[in-house]
C-alpha cells in the first residue's frame, strides 16, 4: 500500500542541505505546509511544528540561528501589540501559523517589538537581530536589513521565493512606483511597559497590478544560482542568502520598476484615481476676483489636507496669479515626516434605527473627524459617544477635528445634539476612501535684485473654515498681486500656500538649497477678526526682520501687540524656525491674547468660523500692514561710519541745537554712534526707541551730507510715500512698545 505522508524528517533535513542551509546559518524561513505537504508521524499540529523544528535544528546545529514571521498587523488593525502575548495571524500567503505560534512561544525565542511584523528567533544572533529595531518594518535598521547585514539566507517550504517578505525590504530601499511608506500609530506593552509609538510600514497601492508576482523572481534567482531548490514532498525547499538576492532585485528593478509586482506598469495616481474616483468641484471665481469673492468661491470647499477639495481651490487660486504647484507624493520622506494619503469622503451620516437621519456630512464637512476610516454598522450609544467629538465651550457648533496619523474612525456634531441622544442604538455611515496621492503646494514668486528671499506662507486646508486660514490666504494672494506690480524690488518674495504643517515640511525638504537664501519670513492666518494685529517674533526674536516687522506693526497698528515665539499662536512658522532650518518667520494673525478664555477667537476650528465672523475692511488693512512691512525690508540697510571717531557734525551742516531741542540732540547721537557698520536701520531704531521711517530719515540726511554709507540691498532707497521727520524733530526719543 502506498504511505500515507509526503515526506519523511529525515527527506526534509536532506532537503533543506541541499538548498545550501549549512551549520551556523541565520535564516529566515516562511513555511507553507498546505503546499508542502504531510509529514510522517505527524498527526497535529504541534508534531508537525515539532518536527519542523528539529529538522532546521539538525541542519543549523547550535550555531545557527532561526527566524520566522510572527506577523499581527497589529496596528493595521486599529489594535494594541503586546510583545509577549498577543498571538500570531500568520504570514503572508500560506505560511503555516500553527508552527509560528508553537515557535512564538517557546521559552527561549526572542520577538521584535514591531507591532505590524514581528519576528521571533531562536540562536545566538536572535538577540542582535531583533531587539531595539527602529520603528519601520521594511526600513533602515529592520531586521531584514540586520538580516542581510549578517550575511543570512531566506529560506522557503512550501512557499514560493516570490513570496518572502525579503523582497519587500528591498522594494522600500529601491523605491518601487506600487509601494508607500504609510506611518501607523498605537500602543505598543513590552514586559507590561507601555508606550505609544509610531510604526512605519511600505504598503502597496491597493489593486491588482501591485501584487506580487509569483514567478519573476524566483525565475530569475534559479537562473542566476543565486537560489537553490530542492524537491520534498509535494513541492520544494528554496534557499537563497539575502546579499546576492538584494544585488539581484535592484538590478531587475533598474531595468524594471515593476518587475516584483503582477503588473501591468501604469501610472499609480491613474491607478488608484480608477479605484476611486475623484470628486468634482465648481469653483466659479472671477478674474482679478476681490478678497470678498476669492473667500465666496472657497471657504465651503472641504479642503482636507490631500483631497480634491483642496486641489480644485488651489487650481481656483492659480487663476488669480502666476503659480507653481509642486507636487509631494503619498509616502514620501520629508525629514522625519511622511507625506500621507489622500482622503475621500463620499457621504457619512448617523440616523436611528428608525431611518430618521441625524446629521450628515452633506450637512457640513465638519461632521466627520477628517481622515476617519470607512465605518458601517449599527452601534450602542456609548460606542458611538466614544466616537463622536463636540466643542464644550460652543454648544451649538460642530468642532474640527482631525486624525491625519491615527487609525481610527470618527465624528462631529454640536453638544446640544449630543446631549440629545437617548436611543439605545444608532446606524453610523462613513464612505471614506484612502488612497495614493500628492500633496500640493502653491508657490508665486516676485523676483527682485537679489536672490536674498522672503517667503510669506498661509495654510490652505481646514475645510469648510474662513479666518483659519483662508484668510491668510487671500491676503497673501493680494499682497503677491501689488509686489509683481513693482519693478524696483531689492528682495526676492515667495508666496507659499500649502496644508498645514506636513506641506511646509514637504516644501522645505525638497528646497534645501533655497534655505541659505531665505532672509526671513511672515506666516499669514487668522487676518478676518475684528481685533488688533498680534505679531509672533521669530525663534531668536532679534534679527533684522524682527526688528522691521515690529517698528512696521506699531506705525501701521497703533493698539498691535507683539509676544515671543510660540507664546501667541502655533502654525508653520515652527518649521522655518526649527533647528537645521532656522529661517527667521515672524506671525501676524489678528487673535485674543492668550490670557483670554475665548483664545484665539471664539468660533476657531468650528463651524462658527463663516464669513460672517470676518471683516472686509480687517482684510483689507492686514493686506495694507504687510505690504507696509514689505516696504520697512526694502528699505532696510546697514549704514557705515565714513569717518572714523566722533564725527564733527558742524563741518558737514549736521546740527541740532543742544539748547532748544536737547532731546532731538540727544537722539542724533544716539543713532550716530550705533552706526559702526553693525547694525542695521532696523536695529539702530530698536535699540534707539525711535520709529523705523525718523531713523531712516535721520541716515538719509547723514548720508546726503557725506557722513554715512549705506550698504546692503536696500542701499538705494526708494523714496518713501510719506515723508518722516528726522529724529532730531522728534521731542521724545519714546520706547519701542512691549509685549
Amino acid at each position: 500500500m502506498p504511505h500515507s505522508f509526503d515526506y519523511t524528517r529525515d527527506e526534509l533535513i536532506h532537503a533543506l542541505r541541499a538548498s545550501g542551509l549549512t551549520a551556523g546559518d541565520v535564516v529566515f524561513t516562511h513555511i507553507g505546509i498546505d503546499t508542502l505537504g504531510r509529514a510522517d508521524g505527524c498527526l497535529t499540529d504541534d508534531e508537525t511544528s515539532a518536527m519542523l523544528l528539529g529538522a532546521f535544528e539538525a541542519v543549523l546545529g547550535p550555531g545557527g540561528t532561526l527566524l520566522v514571521p510572527t506577523y499581527t498587523f497589529s496596528f493595521c488593525r486599529q489594535e494594541s501589540f503586546d510583545v509577549q502575548r498577543t498571538a500570531t495571524v500568520g504570514g503572508p500567503w500560506s505560511t503555516y501559523a500553527p508552527f509560528l505560534e508553537y515557535f512564538r512561544v517557546l521559552p527561549d525565542a526572542v520577538r521584535s517589538a514591531d507591532p505590524i511584523h514581528s519576528v521571533a528567533g531562536r540562536g545566538p544572533m536572535a538577540a542582535a537581530l531583533l531587539r531595539d529595531i527602529p520603528p519601520t518594518c521594511f526600513g533602515p535598521g529592520s531586521v531584514f536589513d540586520r538580516l542581510q547585514a549578517a550575511g543570512g539566507k531566506v529560506c522557503t517550504l512550501g512557499v514560493g521565493l516570490s513570496e518572502a517578505s525579503f523582497q519587500h525590504f528591498v522594494e522600500e530601499s529601491v523605491g518601487v512606483p506600487f509601494r508607500f511608506r504609510k506611518l501607523f500609530t498605537g500602543v505598543v506593552r513590552d514586559n507590561g511597559q507601555e508606550r505609544k509609538t509610531g510604526w512605519v510600514f511600505n504598503v502597496r497601492i491597493l489593486g491588482d497590478q501591485s501584487e506580487p508576482h509569483l514567478s519573476h523572481l524566483e525565475n530569475a534567482a534559479t537562473a542566476a544560482g543565486i537560489c537553490r531548490v530542492a524537491t520534498v514532498g509535494r513541492d520544494a525547499v528554496r534557499t537563497a542568502e539575502c546579499r546576492p538576492l538584494r544585488e539581484l532585485i535592484v538590478r531587475s528593478l533598474a531595468r524594471d520598476p515593476w518587475f516584483t509586482a503582477r503588473g501591468p506598469a501604469a501610472d499609480p495616481i491613474a491607478l488608484e484615481s480608477q479605484r476611486v474616483p475623484p470628486r468634482r468641484f465648481d469653483i466659479h471665481m472671477p478674474e482679478s476676483a476681490t478678497i470678498p469673492q476669492m473667500i465666496d468661491a472657497l471657504w465651503q470647499v472641504p479642503r482636507d489636507i490631500i483631497s480634491d477639495g483642496y486641489d480644485a481651490a488651489l487650481q481656483a487660486l492659480a487663476t488669480q496669479v502666476p503659480m507653481t504647484v509642486h507636487e509631494y507624493p503619498t509616502g514620501s520622506e520629508c525629514w522625519s515626516w511622511i507625506v500621507p494619503e489622500k482622503w475621500t469622503c463620499h457621504e457619512a451620516y448617523v440616523e436611528t434605527l428608525d431611518g430618521r437621519r441625524l446629521f450628515s456630512y452633506s450637512d457640513h464637512p465638519l461632521h466627520v473627524v477628517s481622515y476617519s476610516l470607512p465605518y458601517r454598522g449599527v452601534v450602542s450609544r456609548d460606542e458611538l459617544l466614544r466616537h463622536l467629538y463636540v466643542d464644550e465651550k460652543l454648544p451649538d457648533a460642530v468642532p474640527f477635528i482631525f486624525k491625519y496619523y491615527e487609525r481610527d474612525w470618527g465624528l462631529c456634531c454640536s453638544k446640544t445634539l449630543r446631549d440629545a441622544l437617548t436611543d439605545g442604538e444608532y446606524r453610523v455611515v462613513i464612505d471614506t476612501s484612502f488612497s495614493y496621492g500628492t500633496l500640493k503646494a502653491g508657490e508665486v514668486i516676485a523676483h527682485g535684485a537679489s536672490d536674498e528671499t522672503i517667503v510669506l506662507c498661509a495654510h490652505l486646508c481646514h475645510p469648510g473654515m474662513v479666518n483659519d486660514d483662508l484668510t491668510g490666504v487671500v491676503v497673501g494672494i493680494d499682497v503677491m498681486r501689488a509686489l509683481l506690480a513693482r519693478r524696483n524690488l531689492r528682495y526676492t518674495y515667495r508666496f507659499v500656500i500649502i496644508p498645514e504643517t506636513i506641506g511646509t515640511v514637504a516644501y522645505l525638504s525638497r528646497n534645501e538649497d533655497l534655505i541659505p537664501h531665505l532672509k526671513g519670513g511672515l506666516f499669514l492666518e487668522m487676518l478676518g477678526m475684528d481685533q488688533p494685529h498680534a505679531l509672533q517674533l521669530s525663534f531668536s526674536g532679534t534679527t533684522d526682520v524682527d526688528d522691521c516687522l515690529t517698528a512696521a506693526l506699531h506705525a501701521g497698528d497703533p493698539q498691535g501687540w507683539t509676544g515671543a515665539f510660540r507664546t501667541v499662536i502655533g502654525n508653520d512658522e515652527r518649521q522655518y524656525n526649527a533647528p537645521g532650518v532656522r529661517v527667521p518667520m515672524l506671525a501676524l494673525s489678528r487673535v485674543l491674547r492668550p490670557e483670554s478664555p475665548d483664545w484665539p477667537y471664539r468660533g476657531y476650528h468650528s463651524t462658527i468660523d463663516t464669513p460672517e465672523i470676518t471683516s472686509n475692511a480687517r482684510l483689507a488693512e492686514s493686506r495694507d500692514l504687510v505690504l507696509r512691512m514689505i516696504d520697512a525690508l526694502e528699505a532696510n540697510v546697514v549704514p557705515v561710519n565714513v569717518y572714523k571717531g566722533e564725527v564733527f557734525c558742524s563741518r558737514f551742516g549736521v546740527h541740532v541745537d543742544f539748547y532748544t531741542n536737547p532731546e532731538g540732540h540727544k537722539a542724533l547721537f544716539d543713532i550716530l554712534f550705533l552706526i559702526d557698520g553693525t547694525r542695521s536701520i532696523a536695529r539702530i531704531a530698536a535699540e534707539c526707541g525711535i520709529s523705523f521711517e525718523a531713523t531712516r530719515a535721520t541716515i538719509d540726511e547723514l548720508h546726503r551730507r557725506g557722513v554715512v554709507r549705506l550698504d546692503g540691498p536696500g542701499s538705494s532707497p526708494e523714496a518713501p510715500k510719506k515723508a518722516a521727520r528726522p529724529a532730531s524733530e522728534h521731542r521724545g526719543t519714546g520706547r519701542r512698545q512691549p509685549a
